[in-house]
């Protein structure tokens, strides 16, 4: 009998789905790391979500598994690489959490542009600001968009709806893609130094770490948005926080940091900055999200177990 372990909360379909196709499920959210490394010997499926990190060590010490299932898009907390020399199948749901997290991007843009957080603040601490923060439309300003995959396709057409301009850079030529839907597809250093607001969405490699730092900083226009839901590695937060107390950048949205939750000073002082936006990583936080996620991850489980007569 297959059996599958779930060691971060997800959707009880899931949990149902998985059930109905005569797989036991241990539904474990929140386990530890020691209490993981002792029974993932018993388990043919792993299901994690971000916090759960499946290094070697874990896969070393998984001999039954076969499966390594990540209900979300990114695929940096599991050693892919490894897990798959090891003849184990890493499968994920980047398909399910597009809208959810292009919806965020407009909704943090447009409160970074109109420093919402700051004046809700302020408000409740019993101040009346009108008139001492003013604000920037979105209408009329160029859009970076920092990797062009299904999310960055998906916040450009949400932000040429609102009449914003749209660039994008990727390293893969998407030019046609970009034609289709209205966008200048552009270079990197072009679209750092042309654009009004940049929003990131590109998956955490080693060429993709502090991508944009203190040279692409003093690129950019002065008083530049930046948003970020893609991973925190991204950005040189060091040089963002001097960025933003020099004045070269006007507000940041931030849904990803370089550490969940914050530790280092500079990351402290970067949360607490009154033009800064944080999220804790909500990006694929909503019922429609996490339904859909569910519904492709079992879907791929169950395929790849059936093809090897596995169930």
């Amino acid at each position: 009998m297959v059996r599958a372990l779930i060691t971060d909360p997800v959707d009880e379909y899931i949990v149902n789905e998985l059930s109905k196709n005569g797989i036991t499920v241990d539904y474990k959210p929140g386990i530890n790391r020691d209490e993981l490394m002792s029974i993932i010997k018993d388990y043919e499926v792993l299901v994690v979500r971000s916090r759960t990190k499946v290094t070697r060590e874990v896969i070393d010490a998984a001999s039954r598994l076969r499966v390594i299932a990540r209900a979300g898009v990114g695929l940096d907390n599991i050693d892919v690489e490894y897990a798959r020399s090891k003849g184990i199948e890493v499968l994920n749901a980047p398909e399910g959490s597009t809208q959810s997290v292009a919806e965020l991007v407009i909704g943090l843009m447009v409160a970074a542009a109109r420093l919402v957080a700051l004046q809700d603040r302020l408000v409740k601490g019993g101040e009346w600001p009108k008139g001492k923060y003013v604000g920037t439309e979105l209408f009329g300003k160029v859009l970076g968009v920092v990797g062009f995959g299904r999310i960055g396709q998906r916040v450009a057409e949400l932000a040429r709806a609102i009449g914003m301009k749209v660039q994008a850079y990727d390293i893969v030529d998407l030019r046609d893609k970009a034609t289709k839907l209205g966008v200048d597809f552009v270079d990197f250093e072009i679209l750092i130094r042309s654009s009004d607001f940049i929003t990131i969405h590109v998956t955490l490699t080693p060429s993709a770490r502090h991508m944009i730092g203190e040279r692409e900083f003093q690129m950019m226009k002065d008083g530049v948005i930046i948003i970020n839901t893609s991973r925190g590695e991204v950005i040189d937060t060091k040089a963002l926080l001097k960025a933003l107390n020099d004045g070269k950048v006007a507000a940041v949205a931030l849904d990803v940091l370089e550490n969940e939750p914050p530790k280092e000073p500079w990351e402290v002082e970067l949360v607490r900055h009154p033009r800064v936006i944080v999220t804790p990583h909500i990006g694929a936080e909503t019922r429609e999200a996490q339904r859909r996620i569910a519904e492709i991850l079992v879907d791929k489980i169950i395929k790849y177990l059936r093809t090897n007569n596995l169930i």
